[in-house]
């Protein structure tokens, strides 16, 4: 190899790293949300898309999360329910069974 070549490699190696670093996704997270006393606590959360939300029901009643027209997650009494956020926008849901307790996402891109 001559000097020119290797003068070159340390700035290509360079680039493909930071192209890489780059390219990485976010570390996708788990949001939790309490339903206690008929309530999500938060009841409005954000997110990204890719990130997972937890509803943990302490109540003694079974509830859902329910987007209209949308995903619906079942939450036995004093078990959860997951749900993966796969899409970008602003989305509100209720209980199907308590249409009282309300809660709102806001998905990032």
């Amino acid at each position: 190899m001559n000097a020119a070549t290797n003068a070159v490699r340390p700035a290509f190696l360079a680039l493909l790293l930071g192209t890489a670093a780059i390219a990485v996704p976010a570390q996708a997270e788990t949001i939790e949300v309490t339903i206690d006393r008929l309530a999500y606590a938060p009841a409005a959360i954000e997110a990204k898309v890719g990130d997972e939300v937890e509803w943990i029901n302490k109540d003694a009643l079974v509830h859902t999360a329910t987007v209209t027209g949308g995903a619906e997650v079942l939450v036995p009494a004093k078990k959860s329910g997951r749900l993966r956020l796969q899409e970008p926008g602003s989305f509100d849901y209720i209980c199907r069974y308590h249409p009282n307790m309300k809660g709102h996402i806001t998905v990032r891109p």
